[in-house]
């Protein structure tokens, strides 16, 4: 459960990074995402889920 919390964490440290290294470049993400349709948005979540499944994966061995 501790590597549960961990990979919380880390996921928080990049994302708020992010906002504070570029808020505007941000700003216009969400923006552009709103206008996306709702399969797109899907399909980009699967891909990204699935992406992060196959690292844990292969560090983890």
């Amino acid at each position: 459960m501790g590597t549960f919390w961990v990979a919380c964490g880390l996921v928080l440290v990049i994302e708020g990074l992010a906002y504070a290294a570029f808020p505007e470049g941000m700003r216009q993400m969400m923006r552009r995402a709103l206008e996306l349709p709702e399969g797109t948005l899907r399909l980009g979540g699967l891909l990204a889920a699935i992406v992060g499944v196959a690292v844990v994966w292969l560090v983890r061995g």
